[in-house]
């Protein structure tokens, strides 16, 4: 990849990677429905919330990211994809179009289409790393933590520095390398160990 003398990032025509467009808010939606009819491959992870106002409560379908969606290639038409109302700009990073690694789209699409209970999650970069043994997330890596009486798994975007969290049985998954137990004191994270 390299810099057109505009400064701007180029990418190469064969660019099948993922990449996260940054979207006005709350158009996320509008934003991925018009780029899947113009023929990109879009990817925008939702998920089921309750809103309670004074007089009644709503269930709302809302982005698990919010402000982003996710494309992958196209890049070589990036004018079509700016010129689409609602987005602001393709994340870079430095003076590159900051590519979001396969696994991580595949473990955040594993994790909505296969589990009930998904949310948002403030990013984390400390915590046991664990794999999903068995089950609908099997293979799935993420950090596990403890929220009141169960466990979540924690699957991150590291270029968004977004991370969701879905319900998870701690007995289903396995560690995957041991963090350093300073450096989760030091988020105060309580360490999880999971035993069957």
């Amino acid at each position: 990849m390299c810099v057109s003398s505009s400064g701007e990032p180029v990418q190469r025509e064969a660019d099948h990677a993922w990449h996260a467009l940054f979207t006005r808010h709350r158009h996320e939606k509008c934003v991925a429905h018009i780029l899947s009819s113009k023929g990109f491959e879009v990817f925008l992870p939702l998920y089921w919330s309750i809103h309670r106002w004074k007089d009644r409560d709503k269930q709302l379908c809302l982005p698990l990211f919010p402000s982003y969606v996710f494309l992958r290639g196209g890049l070589q038409r990036r004018l079509d994809i700016l010129a689409t109302p609602g987005v602001h700009f393709v994340v870079v990073s430095g003076s590159r179009f900051a590519d979001i690694p396969e696994e991580e789209i595949n473990a955040v699409r594993k994790i909505v289409e296969c589990v009930a209970r998904v949310e948002p999650h403030p990013f984390l970069k400390c915590g046991d790393h664990v794999r999903v043994k068995y089950g609908p997330l099997t293979g799935v890596e993420g950090i596990l933590i403890r929220k009141r009486n169960g466990f979540r798994l924690v699957v991150s975007v590291e270029i968004l520095g977004r991370s969701v969290a879905a319900e998870i049985d701690a007995s289903s998954v396995e560690r995957v390398s041991v963090r350093n137990a300073v450096a989760m004191s030091c988020c105060g994270l309580p360490q999880i160990t999971a035993c069957s």
